[in-house]
């Protein structure tokens, strides 16, 4: 498999963390596009959000844990923040990997539309 989240996920590629625990990591975004740009990655490897079946359903939950944990972290909780699933290649998704992109520390309103 030729998955650069996964490069990442077993140490292979170097990146930014913010976070980790036993079934994700949160990396910051090499291209950011605010303040707060990162990405919630699963460790175990999902193309998108449609191949999460039953004996997956605890990656959302964990992912949705640190969503919480990196809006504490990064302030970005504080005022609010853009939470982004990208799902297959008309839905702007280019790494084939499952992931969120939690985007903040500027007024989302007036940015990203």
């Amino acid at each position: 498999m030729d998955c650069v989240f996964c490069g990442i996920v077993n140490g292979d590629i170097p990146s930014e963390k913010l976070y980790e625990n036993e079934h994700v990591i949160v990396i910051k975004d090499i291209h950011p596009v605010a303040p707060v740009h990162v990405l919630i990655i699963p460790k175990r490897h999902i193309a998108n959000i449609l191949e999460v079946g039953p004996e997956e359903e605890n990656v959302i939950l964990e992912m949705h844990r640190a969503v919480i944990k990196v809006a504490e972290l990064t302030g970005a909780g504080k005022k609010g923040f853009r939470l982004i699933n990208n799902c297959g290649k008309h839905g702007g998704q280019t790494v084939m990997h499952l992931h969120f992109h939690l985007i903040g520390g500027v007024n989302m309103g007036a940015r990203l539309r």
